[in-house]
């Protein structure tokens, strides 16, 4: 069964920095696009950055500048490598991602990761 995991969260400081990544479990499997979004509490889920199954990527203007979306690991790990953060990025991160399963391409979810900006 196709699983994404997500890890990299955590408390980082002010101006600090941090990489997620999402994971398809298993070698079987290829991220062909992902997305990747946040969620603050009582708010809607926002896009934080995307990117193609040709490696076009995309930023939400509040993230272009401080976060690279990158796929690898033979295409079955997605990254997000964030920097400068500030305490409003303080959220839930959380990975979709398109993965090609039996030839087809089937979208899937991250559990989720904390990410906590705060001195």
């Amino acid at each position: 069964q196709v699983q994404l995991v997500e890890s990299g969260g955590g408390l980082v400081q002010p101006g600090g920095s941090l990489r997620l990544s999402c994971a398809v479990n298993g070698n079987r499997w290829t991220i062909l696009s992902a997305v990747w979004y946040r969620q603050r509490p009582e708010s809607e889920r926002a896009m934080v950055a995307a990117i193609t199954s040709q490696g076009a990527t995309n930023y939400a203007d509040s993230m272009r500048g401080r976060s690279t979306i990158s796929r690898h690991g033979n295409n079955n790990t997605v990254s997000l490598q964030m920097s400068s953060l500030k305490p409003e990025d303080s959220a839930v991160y959380l990975c979709n991602a398109g993965v090609l399963v039996g030839g087809r391409i089937q979208y899937y979810w991250g559990q989720g990761t904390q990410v906590t900006v705060s001195s």
